[in-house]
């Protein structure tokens, strides 16, 4: 089942503003937990890219689609960048420099709680060329822990004469400040035709959100490198009723050692898994969805070409 199936973010009662000219492609960049996934989330109204404390959750450019009065935004939410040089990682990061130069505008979020240390200066280095089409959020305003000055002072020692309208405090976890940051991306896009329907919010197909939901449940209950060594493998999709989608998954990853902690005692963590990713497709689809999920070894995957490139996706 390889149709693309969207689903739209409107009731068919609500009486939409009429949108505007305006539309822009925009990246999201920062170093991983930054907060760009909530941020797209936050903005977009629905659960678009998955959230979890662990870095480098996403591993795809994910879209997710604004659109107000004054026109329509494509997000593209892109992997956190990292200092590696680990095949995966650097896969990671030829995504994010696809995206960054193909944006019309970007969207760099600061973690306003952390050290601005090697990596930081190696965004900002790479956003700088592009500092004409670039908007700065510095976000978890709401943490106690954030230093809002040290965030701007990194900006203005990174970027030369950074227009100061277009630096901004947000929190996307607590939806501070998150229309200002629109308002900005705003005046910076060109007038153009819209890429997508109004109704749309994302343009995801049906089968890879099943795996990003399959892939959260399971990375937010999994612990220490074991997140990272797994990947969602959708085997098949039939709606077998007019109401019923039936999914056969699996969870793969790299040892055999590893298949025992996702299946759990007495199956209990992959049932759990299983479970509450069906309750999150609940709240997405408007069709039931029924997950058959088991645990395959692929010995050693993150240093396969064929499986990456299956995997990670511009």
């Amino acid at each position: 089942m390889n149709e693309e199936i969207y689903e739209n973010s409107q009731s068919e009662d609500e009486v939409l503003p009429p949108v505007g000219p305006k539309t822009a492609l925009v990246s999201i960049i920062g170093r991983p937990s930054a907060g760009k996934s909530t941020f797209l989330n936050t903005a977009s109204g629905e659960k678009i890219s998955i959230v979890s404390s662990i870095p480098q959750t996403t591993r795809n450019a994910i879209r997710g689609i604004v659109n107000t009065s004054y026109g329509q935004i494509v997000f593209v939410d892109t992997p956190g960048l990292h200092l590696s040089d680990k095949k995966m990682n650097l896969k990671l990061t030829s995504i994010a420099e696809e995206q960054i130069a193909d944006s019309d505008v970007i969207l760099y979020i600061i973690d306003a709680t952390r050290d601005h240390g090697e990596e930081e200066e190696l965004i900002a280095a790479l956003a700088k060329p592009h500092q004409d089409k670039l908007v700065i959020a510095i976000n978890k305003t709401e943490d106690p822990h954030a230093d809002i000055e040290a965030a701007r002072f990194f900006v203005n020692t990174n970027f030369d004469n950074f227009p100061q309208e277009r630096l901004i405090s947000m929190s996307a976890k607590e939806d501070q400040n998150i229309n200002d940051v629109l308002k900005a991306i705003y005046d910076l896009s060109p007038e153009a035709p819209h890429l997508y329907p109004e109704e749309f919010y994302t343009d995801q197909e049906v089968e890879f959100r099943i795996s990003e939901i399959i892939r959260e449940q399971a990375i937010n209950r999994l612990k220490q490198e074991l997140p990272h060594a797994i990947y969602i493998d959708i085997q098949d999709m039939v709606m077998a009723k007019q109401n019923l989608l039936k999914v056969r998954a699996f969870i793969c990853v790299e040892k055999e050692s590893q298949k025992g902690i996702v299946i759990g005692k007495g199956a209990s963590m992959i049932k759990e898994i299983r479970v509450e990713s069906i309750k999150e497709c609940r709240k997405i689809f408007p069709y039931r969805v029924d997950i058959d999920l088991q645990v395959k070894v692929n010995k050693n995957w993150r240093q396969k070409d064929f499986v990456l490139n299956k995997i990670l996706k511009s």
